[in-house]
């Protein structure tokens, strides 16, 4: 299933790794507390790190190929980062979402990719209409990193989908690494236990909002949507860095005000001004939901659990829920 268009060439890359020789951050394997080394994993980004952490704890030795901070769609990778894909015993990635990781993984010895357990069954611009036009309304309609046939990858959002891929990772290092497997499973079924609690404290918060209509300013939020029985608007499709035409802004606003939507939200990694703008037209307010690419400095948490428990708590005030 295709996520994104965008080519990136790995020739090049591989040669420089080899060149270089070097195989981790520092070249060297690390020691776990029972004497024995660690096994390798890299990551594509945050959300698949932090599975990998959670599930491998001090037997593995994680890294993420997409620096916190950065956006994880426009990765490209180093030589450097071309040796650690080469160099790792498990390469977890999302196919389709980051094309040089897709391209890395090809020389990997233990790539895994999550998307069929991570079902990908939504389109990147599935967002509900407000005109008789849907999302796709924008301008440059083939623009780079984006097609109209491609899947939403924000799965980890949908805390039932990202509980079958930490399963599923579980069964991978315990593969690679069959003397911890018991350690892996019992590590991954109390995270998939969390994650169930917070599909519950989701559940059961927003089954009781007064508005169902989320207008966002880009339709990163399919499956928390499809989820929790929401609707999304995107003021822009699935790229943040589209910029949608006059009239979806004003199809938008209508739709804001016909709805008495309250609030508009903006992301972390994204720029507001899509955001500001339609709430500058409509008197909404503007709130910052995490679609959790990556963490930052202005992430209202320190993991994923507390970025969607701080996500719960903007979506509680955003859309009057009870």
């Amino acid at each position: 299933m295709v996520l994104m268009n965008r080519a990136a060439p790995f020739s090049l890359l591989v040669a420089g790794a080899l060149l270089t020789g070097c195989g981790s951050s520092d070249g060297s394997s690390k020691t776990a507390a029972d004497g024995t080394t660690k096994l390798k994993v890299v990551t594509s980004f945050y959300p698949l790190q932090y599975a990998a952490q959670r599930v491998g704890g001090d037997h593995v030795e994680v890294s993420s190929l997409t620096s916190p901070g950065a956006e994880p769609h426009d990765l490209e990778l180093s030589p450097k980062q071309a040796a650690q894909v080469q160099d790792a015993q498990l390469m977890v990635y999302l196919k389709g979402f980051q094309p040089s990781v897709d391209a890395a993984a090809k020389s990997s010895k233990g790539a895994f990719d999550v998307s069929p357990e991570a079902d990908l069954s939504l389109k990147a611009d599935d967002s509900a209409s407000v005109d008789g036009h849907d999302s796709h309304d924008h301008e440059g309609h083939d623009h780079e990193g984006h097609d109209h046939g491609s899947a939403d990858p924000h799965f980890w959002l949908d805390p039932v989908r990202y509980s079958k891929v930490v399963g599923a990772l579980a069964e991978q290092l315990a593969g690679k690494d069959p003397k911890h497997a018991a350690g892996y499973r019992a590590a991954a079924k109390k995270f998939m236990g969390e994650l169930g609690t917070l599909d519950t404290d989701f559940t059961t918060t927003l089954k009781t909002c007064q508005s169902k209509d989320l207008v966002t300013g880009h339709t990163a939020f399919g499956y928390l949507t499809a989820r929790y029985g929401f609707k999304q608007v995107g003021v822009s499709s699935i790229s943040p860095d589209q910029e949608p035409t006059p009239g979806r802004l004003k199809s938008v606003a209508d739709f804001v005000k016909k709805n008495k939507v309250t609030t508009i939200y903006t992301e972390t990694l994204a720029s507001p001004a899509v955001a500001q703008t339609v709430a500058r037209q409509t008197g909404a307010k503007v709130a910052v939901l995490d679609p959790l690419e990556g963490l930052t400095d202005k992430s209202a948490g320190r993991d994923y659990l507390s970025v969607m428990r701080a996500n719960l708590g903007t979506l509680k005030q955003g859309q009057t829920c009870r």
